[in-house]
């Protein structure tokens, strides 16, 4: 697996025409409705262009299957819209293993509290784009981009609590047209709530049979991000 994919798994969607013709009749031709998939992935593309910021309580389930063991993860996350259409990114997650992640100017960083110790990882070219993929799934990503990455399955509507209210998501399975991100993730499947283009719940399935599932509730949508509580402080010189 490529250092870059390895920490950022840390971090972790035919139309025709019908027409009548007659003798002497002009020719009418009657638009094929959008289908369901369709619809949704233009309701995020206008989500999208609204997007300026995102925050949520973030909740992961890990799953080793060597062990058949979950583990859980608790913290909080933010997706913010920077200078130049770019996203930038930070997660802390303030259960044990602890961890505080950032995204910024193209370089991933995780600090690791306990060790004092930050990995970090610069992704350029087609690393960037595969990141970027990844980051903007549900968060600001519009539907016409995911559509260019993944092949979609549409798997329906489904209800999901926000930690708020209810709210009617579509189920999207995403399997990634690039060979190289297939060698580090089987597929994606993404709960999102498409007029918001915010992503309720993700998993991410490993060709090892692991998996990891995100959940994200009492999302703030377009609200200034504090930025501090997500800041990598070392203490002392980090190692």
């Amino acid at each position: 697996m490529r250092r870059w994919a390895r920490l950022w798994v840390l971090v972790g969607i035919a139309g025709g025409a019908l027409a009548l013709a007659g003798c002497g009749v002009e020719r009418v031709a009657a638009q094929a409705r959008p289908t369901r998939l369709e619809t949704v992935l233009e309701q995020m593309d206008a989500g999208s262009a609204k997007f300026q910021s995102a925050q949520a309580d973030l909740r992961k389930e890990v799953f080793t299957k060597v062990v058949s063991d979950t583990e859980e993860q608790k913290g909080a996350v933010y997706f913010l819209r920077v200078k130049g259409g770019a996203t930038q990114m930070g997660m802390k997650m303030t259960t044990q293993p602890q961890q505080v992640v950032e995204y910024k100017d193209g370089k991933l960083r995780i600090y690791n509290p306990g060790l004092n110790h930050v990995d970090e990882v610069s992704t350029t070219g087609a690393n960037k784009s595969r990141a970027e993929t990844f980051l903007t799934l549900g968060f600001g990503g519009s539907g016409s981009d995911l559509k260019k990455a993944w092949t979609i399955a549409d798997g329906g509507t489904e209800s999901i609590n926000d930690g708020q209210k209810t709210v009617a998501t579509e189920k999207l399975d995403l399997t990634s047209k690039d060979p190289e991100v297939l060698k580090t993730v089987s597929h994606v499947t993404i709960w999102v709530d498409p007029v918001r283009d915010v992503s309720l719940k993700q998993l991410l399935v490993f060709p090892s049979g692991d998996s990891q599932t995100a959940f994200y509730t009492n999302i703030r949508l377009n609200e200034t991000v504090d930025l501090g509580p997500f800041a990598i402080k070392c203490k002392g010189k980090c190692d």
